[in-house]
């Protein structure tokens, strides 16, 4: 990717998060009294042990005595309250996952989570479905410990990189959901796009490879939206890659299907067709591992 040692994948280890006794239940600490959230998590964990407690205060005590895998924050503190909570777990239990959810939330307040290596973060009203699929994952994922780095950030501004798998890259998209600063529809449009260019990158550039890195900017400015995703593969030309719908020829529309399913590549292949559809421009870069998507919006 590049010389600089921040962004050198050979540089980040994979680390490997401690997990505790096998034969001990698994525990999750819900904060706040919100019934239907403790609903929600115990229909989604049914076999895990749950415990809820009134404030960030307390479930800091607690967890100064106590291990619990996961911590869920409640909707009624703010975003900022929250990442304090984050950076005092961190210094008691360094490795426990920690998913953000709050009323009262700023792009600031996500920068700060990803920075102290919050799971995810949702702000209210957020899509119940995207909430459990995150628990799921939160539950699922062995390795997840410093998969997603800012290396630099302003409310306007992001750059971070991303380790190459699934897991870490349905993290990063709820954190740039709650970053994008854009009406729903043209949110919506943009999110869809970036996830297809994001998916793609780590599949043809990082082949899915968790000591791999993507490097991702975002750029909120006046009248547009800018991302930028970056692979740490040795590029292509995008009218020649076979494993794209646009490589088919005119009487075998299917014909990438086939290839990706020869290839043990999961079906697709329509990403970059849809997000030029979803975007105002789509430009790649003379290797074809650099890709920017823009999106126009009206002077807000």
């Amino acid at each position: 990717m590049t010389s600089d040692p921040k962004l050198d994948p050979q540089s980040r280890p994979v680390p490997q998060s401690p997990r505790p006794d096998p034969e001990s239940p698994r525990k999750v600490l819900i904060v706040g009294s919100d019934s239907l959230v403790a609903k929600r998590v115990s229909e989604v964990l049914p076999a895990w042990e749950l415990t809820q407690t009134a404030d960030n205060k307390a479930a800091l005590a607690l967890m100064e005595n106590s291990c619990f895998e996961l911590v869920i924050t409640g909707e009624n503190t703010t975003g900022s309250e929250d990442v304090e909570l984050l950076r005092k777990i961190r210094v008691v239990r360094p490795h426990t996952r920690l998913i953000i959810l709050t009323d009262q939330s700023t792009p600031a307040d996500v920068i700060a989570a990803i920075r102290g290596r919050a799971f995810s973060y949702f702000s209210t009203p957020y899509q119940e479905s995207a909430f459990e699929e995150m628990l799921h994952l939160a539950t699922e994922t062995p390795i997840w410990d410093e998969g997603i780095e800012v290396l630099s950030a302003t409310e306007t501004w992001i750059r971070l990189v991303a380790r190459c798998d699934i897991g870490t890259a349905n993290r990063l998209l709820q954190f740039i959901h709650e970053v994008v600063d854009l009406p729903e529809e043209e949110a919506d449009k943009v999110g869809v796009a970036f996830r297809e260019i994001l998916l793609n990158a780590m599949e043809h550039g990082g082949k899915f490879d968790p000591t791999q890195h993507v490097e991702i900017s975002y750029v909120r400015a006046r009248h547009m939206v800018i991302c930028r995703i970056k692979d740490p593969g040795k590029g292509f030309s995008p009218g020649d890659d076979p494993n794209a719908v646009t490589s088919n020829p005119p009487d075998d529309p299917v014909r990438h299907l086939k290839l990706r399913e020869a290839e043990g590549i999961r079906p697709g292949g329509y990403g970059v067709m849809l997000a030029s559809k979803l975007v105002d421009e789509l430009i790649y870069g003379e290797k074809g591992n650099d890709v920017l998507l823009i999106k126009y919006v009206e002077d807000p």
